[in-house]
């Protein structure tokens, strides 16, 4: 009987060490937020590219209008100034992050 508990506690222990060496490594948090930092921050610069590409020729970045009309304003000019859902998207993150 001994034997028989001291088997099923090896094969418990060995199962539960297996199932945790199989799970995905995932970055520690200060590196997640660094490298979400460093994605939000390649966005902000492409999308300040794209506003000075198609919006720059006839405006300056506004600096006193909230997301939401950031937002009216880009769905808007989208149409006249042909921009596309990326370019639209970009802008947005840009002038408001």
């Amino acid at each position: 009987m001994k034997t028989l508990i001291a088997v099923f506690a090896i094969l418990s222990l060995s199962t539960f060490c297996l199932r945790i060496a199989a799970r995905p490594q995932t970055p520690a948090p200060a590196q997640k937020s660094h490298t979400l930092s460093q994605s939000k921050a390649k966005l902000s610069q492409e999308g300040e590219r794209r506003f000075q590409a198609n919006c720059g020729r006839c405006h300056n970045s506004p600096d006193s209008l909230s997301p939401r009309e950031v937002k009216a304003v880009l769905q808007h000019m989208r149409v006249r100034a042909m921009l596309s859902a990326e370019d639209e998207r970009l802008i947005l993150n840009y002038l408001a992050p």
